[in-house]
């Protein structure tokens, strides 16, 4: 039974369009300096015509599965984090295994809001720990710009969409992830949500008309409990792992809000030169937040090997949660394949492409 979990591949896609704050200023009332001052965001990606929380979800897994020098045939479970699925099921996690060619994957959708990616990755470490599988792919991917209300100043200009992914294998060397706190309160899920679409108030003529199938929020409120719940997550995972915080060599947070990252920063006392900031050009991708972060931390070079990471988000529901990992990076040494291993995946390969079909 493996000691624990390392991620060994890590790859992320957002869209090619992008909507700055100046193009808002033409569609809604507002203003760069509005959006700026209040949530640092300058400009989102906004999915074009084709592209779906799948869609995405399968370039981010497709770069996360080359980093880790794997197949899709490799991969023996997939979990996807998102509060937009393509649709209420089949689950999207099952699109993208049916796409990548995971024959021998279970497949199946977590929704924790902006925290289901900490919550799929909690899931697929605890799986591999306990030995019933040896590798995972968990992708947080969001596609909110089609559940928003583009005449609702106050949404609108806070949300992208994007996708990211990571590949989970078991080792027994002393790299992975070292704690994982998950929490919720569903008694305050009104403050951020979306009220139709569900077997409560189904879809009708009257539910489109008066705009219930779009994001509803309550920033003031929303703000609050966001800093002091991720502040408490951050200090438990990082006690858990048996940490203090100047173990911490990254806080890669969600990145709902500027002014959220620099309350938790401050609630801390953690040193905003260690904390990974890309709300700038992303918006809040919810679910997509985290891994699309922490592999631009990697590619820029701010996440290096050895490195304690601090992972931490808060979502609707409300559901909020922190995870503490070592970096390990390439995957080259840590469990290279075997030259019986590569030439069983050759004769796969072969098999594959003479197979009927």
């Amino acid at each position: 039974m493996a000691k624990n979990a390392v991620i060994t591949g890590w790859g992320c896609y957002t869209p090619s369009r992008v909507l700055t704050n100046a193009d808002l200023e033409r569609i809604v009332d507002t203003s760069d300096e509005w959006i700026t001052s209040r949530t640092g965001i300058k400009e989102r990606r906004i999915a074009g015509d084709g592209e779906t929380t799948s869609t995405m979800s399968v370039r981010a897994a497709r770069a996360a599965l080359e980093k880790a020098h794997m197949r899709g045939q490799d991969i023996q479970q997939v979990i996807v984090g998102t509060a937009s699925p393509d649709y209420l099921f089949p689950a999207t996690a099952c699109l993208v295994q049916s796409e990548i060619g995971a024959t021998r994957a279970g497949a199946f959708d977590v929704e924790a809001a902006c925290t289901s990616f900490i919550s799929a990755l909690a899931i697929a470490r605890a799986m591999i720990v306990a030995g019933m599988i040896e590798n995972a792919l968990v992708i947080g991917a969001e596609t909110l710009s089609r559940l928003l209300n583009w005449k609702d100043r106050t949404t609108c200009v806070l949300f992208g969409d994007g996708a990211g992914a990571a590949v989970l294998e078991a080792t027994n060397a002393s790299v992975g992830i070292e704690s994982t706190v998950l929490h919720g309160d569903g008694s305050k899920g009104e403050l951020l949500m979306v009220p139709a679409g569900g077997s409560k108030i189904p879809a009708t003529a009257d539910t489109v008309e008066r705009g219930l199938h779009f994001i509803t929020m309550a920033g003031g409120e929303v703000f609050k409990l966001a800093v002091k719940s991720m502040a408490d997550a951050a200090e438990e995972a990082i006690a858990e792992a048996g940490l203090t915080l100047d173990d911490i060599d990254i806080m890669i947070p969600h990145q709902a809000n500027l002014r959220i990252i620099e309350g938790v920063g401050k609630r801390l006392h953690f040193p905003p030169e260690k904390v990974f900031v890309n709300i700038q050009r992303y918006g809040n991708t919810s679910a997509a937040s985290i891994p699309i972060a922490m592999c631009e931390a990697e590619s820029t070079g701010r996440l290096r090997r050895g490195d304690k990471v601090l992972l931490v988000a808060f979502g609707g529901g409300f559901t909020w949660g922190a995870s503490v990992l070592e970096w390990f990076g390439a995957h080259d040494g840590l469990r290279p394949p075997s030259r019986l291993e590569r030439a069983s995946r050759v004769l796969e390969d072969v098999v594959e492409r003479v197979r009927p079909s």
